[in-house]
């Protein structure tokens, strides 16, 4: 697979929103292309309204960096070099768990991002509809 069109982009979220079904928490879901633009997101049923953007730039900030947003968060820690980070790209970075990117072949074709609920559950439902790719 070269690049995240629609179907598999249905495919990452729908994976994702039963990983959030079997954990009982409501997600917002989004999915990105290889440029890091949004390709789908869903807001289940009960998700909170906040995490809708924080979403869509999970998934942004995961294929920009081509890193797990919960690894960028450790890294961007007072004092590590990428402190300051999530100051760039116009407040388009967020540095919570929840970013993962999507890959085929070695090869960076996208990013999914979730929030909604803790960091280790944002991360757990990406990791689902990640696996969908890879």
């Amino acid at each position: 697979m070269s690049e995240i069109d629609l179907e598999t982009a249905r495919r990452v979220v729908a994976a994702a929103e039963a990983k959030a079904k079997e954990i009982g928490q409501p997600m917002n879901i989004a999915v990105a292309d290889a440029g890091g633009n949004l390709v789908t997101h869903i807001r289940m049923d009960g998700a909170w309204i906040g995490s809708i953007d924080i979403s869509i730039k999970k998934a942004y900030t995961s294929r920009a960096f081509d890193i797990a947003t919960k690894d960028l968060a450790t890294h961007s820690q007072s004092g590590n070099q990428f402190f300051g980070i999530h100051a760039s790209n116009d407040g388009r970075i967020m540095i919570f768990a929840g970013g993962i990117p999507l890959t085929s072949g070695g090869k960076v074709v996208g990013a999914i991002g979730v929030s909604g609920g803790s960091g280790e559950q944002d991360h757990a439902v990406a990791e689902a509809g990640a696996a969908v790719v890879t």
